[in-house]
């Protein structure tokens, strides 16, 4: 073994040496609040990541999706046509917020999705709920922030995970969150005059 093999070599084991202790000291199991925000791309293309594992692991999961209601999204498609059996679609919304031009229905389509994802987080045999694009509902006042942090924090079952989605994540949101990613945009195609793509957007 030459030399700079030898030096990775025992540079390696002592960083495993120190992975090992840190792992030891993490054994709590729990269901997580996860919240992912921020300008950039990927919030809801996470949020679907995590409902490809849930259903590889057995694990019964549910989607609300509010304001993008009006979109054929690639998700919406190929869950209810592959895995309606592992995993509940709901669509809560008629597209977003200035398409509608109509807050009364805005209100009452995200109120609608708000009571069916307590029904579905509540549920004994959902381990994850994905509530995409529920930072919109809750940026614009449509959902009392305070009632659905109270209830993430004081209903929600041990061991149910919740992930919500979209930009602006309000202050309450991510101080009760247990996971909080942001998105930065650092480049994006739009502004060049690209439009949605099907497969990259939706």
């Amino acid at each position: 073994m030459d030399d700079i093999a030898r030096r990775h070599n025992e540079k390696m084991k002592r960083i495993k040496e120190a992975r090992d202790k840190i792992m030891a000291t993490k054994t709590e199991e729990r269901g997580l609040i996860m919240v992912h925000t921020g300008n950039g791309k990927g919030k809801s293309s996470s949020g679907f990541g995590m409902i490809m594992r849930c259903i590889a692991h057995g694990i019964p999961c549910s989607v609300v999706q509010f304001i993008k209601g009006g979109w054929e999204t690639g998700e919406k498609m190929f869950l209810r046509e592959r895995f309606a059996k592992e995993c509940r679609f709901f669509v809560s919304g008629e597209g977003f917020t200035w398409e509608t031009q109509d807050r009364d229905r805005d209100v009452a389509a995200a109120q609608n999705g708000w009571r069916i994802a307590q029904e579905q987080i509540l549920d004994p045999e959902i381990g994850f709920v994905l509530l995409d694009e529920i930072n919109i509902a809750l940026r614009y006042d449509y959902l009392d922030i305070d009632e659905v942090v109270d209830f993430l924090q004081s209903r929600k079952p041990p061991m149910t995970h919740v992930c919500l989605t979209g930009r602006n994540a309000k202050p309450e949101l991510l101080e009760a969150a247990d996971l909080v990613t942001e998105m930065t945009l650092l480049k994006h195609p739009f502004k060049d005059g690209v439009k949605a793509q099907k497969g990259i957007e939706f």
